[in-house]
């Protein structure tokens, strides 16, 4: 299991929880268990969601491993420019 921190607005749309487990090992197993868990996050996950994995952003890197003890923070895309 993986405790992901869900930043902002996110962790309203999980039933108000700033922090759930999953059972994950990569990015794109994470997601796919969160909108299983909580819909309400699914239209977030489809415009695009980044992940902080003890302290790197990813964005799209859906096979990037997690491991159980890896800090985790999933935040809404952030364009920057």
């Amino acid at each position: 299991m993986v405790k992901v921190k869900l930043w902002g607005t996110l962790g309203q749309l999980a039933d108000g929880q700033s922090e759930v487990e999953v059972d994950a090992k990569t990015f794109k197993e994470m997601l796919d268990r969160l909108t299983e868990m909580h819909p309400g996050l699914a239209p977030y996950i489809a415009r695009g969601v980044s992940m902080a994995l003890d302290g790197v952003i990813y964005r799209e890197s859906w096979f990037q491993e997690i491991k159980p003890d890896s800090e985790v923070v999933l935040m809404p895309f952030m364009k920057g420019g």
